[in-house]
């Protein structure tokens, strides 16, 4: 099955104009050579309200499966992702962005400072991912086999019971 992917990049500049955005196409070169169908690349200001209501308007209307968003995980006063991404989630799913913070500590000892998160509203899954499009790619190549096995136990099309003998 082919899952729909929307892309919300989180920047006060590129949202703007003032700088082009380098994550999304990465996130949709990525996310297209897994098989997985691209529904759009939005790119916000990194403002809260806006980020959840975005969040909240594609898995309320079921446009994708995933959301996958980049920027707006680190300190700055600005960064917002992760508040905007637990104010719409119904269920969070820790592991995932647990996973790739440990395995993102083998490029960069920064990895640490990421305060990314994922969840679930209804049935569409959330991933933060940083903004760097060299560190969307380390954490997408490694995550997106996992979340794609998660989709489909998500949306009903893989086996009830996952464990293994």
């Amino acid at each position: 099955m082919s899952y729909r992917v929307a892309i919300i990049i989180a920047s006060d500049k590129g949202s703007r104009g003032e700088r082009e955005d380098l994550s999304g196409p990465a996130i949709r070169e990525l996310a297209e050579a897994q098989g997985l169908l691209v529904t759009g690349i939005t790119v916000l200001p990194d403002d809260a309200e806006r980020l959840s209501a975005a969040m909240a308007a594609i898995c309320d209307a079921d446009q994708a499966d995933l959301i996958l968003t980049s920027g707006g995980t680190g300190f700055s006063p600005r960064d917002n992702m992760p508040e905007a991404t637990v104010a719409v989630c119904e269920r969070l799913a820790p592991g995932i962005t647990e996973a790739m913070r440990i395995h993102s500590l083998q490029f960069s000892p920064r990895a640490m400072l990421s305060r990314a998160t994922a969840g679930i509203r209804k049935r569409t899954l959330i991933v933060n991912l940083p903004g760097s499009p060299k560190a969307v790619r380390e954490n997408l190549e490694f995550a997106l086999p996992s979340l794609c096995h998660g989709l489909e136990m998500l949306r009903g099309a893989g086996s009830a019971d996952c464990a293994r003998s």
